[in-house]
C-alpha cells in the first residue's frame, strides 16, 4: 500500500494559492482590528458599515427563523379576537337603558284566594315559559295536609294564579318559584 501511494504523481498547488491565502488573512486581520476599536483603522463610515453588516447578518440568522412563528401567532390571535368580538352581544346606544339582571325567577302576577285553614302552606311551583303552572310540590303546611279538601283548595288556588315566567337573557324560560299561601280570612271592623 505504501509503495502504491509513492507511485502516485505529486500534486502541485496552484500558482495564485499563496497570494489568495495572504489576501484572505489580511482581510480577516483588518476585520479583527476594526472590531477591537470603535473606529478601527478606517473612517467612521467604514465602522458604521461594518456594524451594519454584522447587524444584518445577525437579523438574517436569528430573526428569520422566528419571523414565521411570530407572524402565525399574531395572525391567529387577531382571528380569534375578531371571532370573539363578532359573537359578543352589542348594546344599543340608548341613554335611558337600565341595566338588569341576566336572569330572573318566575313571579306571581295575580293570585286567587286560598281556602280556610289557620296555618300557612308552602308550595314549590314549576312555571313554563308562557307563565302557566306545570307542576307543584307541597313543601310544608298543617298536619292534615293529606285531606282531599285541602289539596283541592291548593290546586284551585294554583290553577287561577297568574305567573310571569322566568327570564334568561331577556327570553322567557321555565323556572321554579316558592309560594306561601295564607288563609283568606278578611276581618272587617267598623
Amino acid at each position: 500500500m505504501l509503495q502504491a501511494l509513492r507511485e502516485l504523481p505529486q500534486r502541485v498547488p496552484p500558482a495564485g494559492l499563496a497570494t489568495s491565502l495572504r489576501v484572505l488573512a489580511s482581510r480577516e486581520r483588518q476585520r479583527l482590528l476594526s472590531r477591537r476599536s470603535l473606529l478601527g483603522r478606517g473612517t467612521c463610515s467604514q465602522a458604521f458599515s461594518a456594524w451594519q453588516d454584522r447587524a444584518r447578518l445577525y437579523a438574517t440568522n436569528l430573526m428569520r427563523p422566528l419571523a414565521l412563528p411570530f407572524a402565525g401567532g399574531v395572525f391567529s390571535a387577531a382571528v380569534l379576537f375578531s371571532l370573539l368580538v363578532s359573537s359578543y352581544p352589542v348594546r344599543g346606544n340608548n341613554a335611558f337603558d337600565v341595566p338588569t339582571a341576566l336572569s330572573t325567577n318566575p313571579l306571581v302576577s295575580r293570585t286567587a284566594p286560598f281556602g280556610n285553614t289557620s296555618e300557612d302552606v308552602v308550595v314549590d311551583v314549576i312555571v313554563d315559559g308562557q307563565g302557566r303552572m306545570i307542576d307543584y310540590a307541597i313543601v310544608g303546611g298543617p298536619e292534615g295536609l293529606k285531606k282531599d279538601l285541602l289539596r283541592r283548595s291548593i290546586e284551585n288556588t294554583l290553577l287561577f294564579t297568574e305567573f310571569l315566567p322566568a327570564t334568561s337573557f331577556g327570553q322567557a324560560v321555565s323556572g321554579k318559584v316558592r309560594l306561601v299561601l295564607h288563609s283568606s280570612q278578611v276581618e272587617v271592623k267598623g
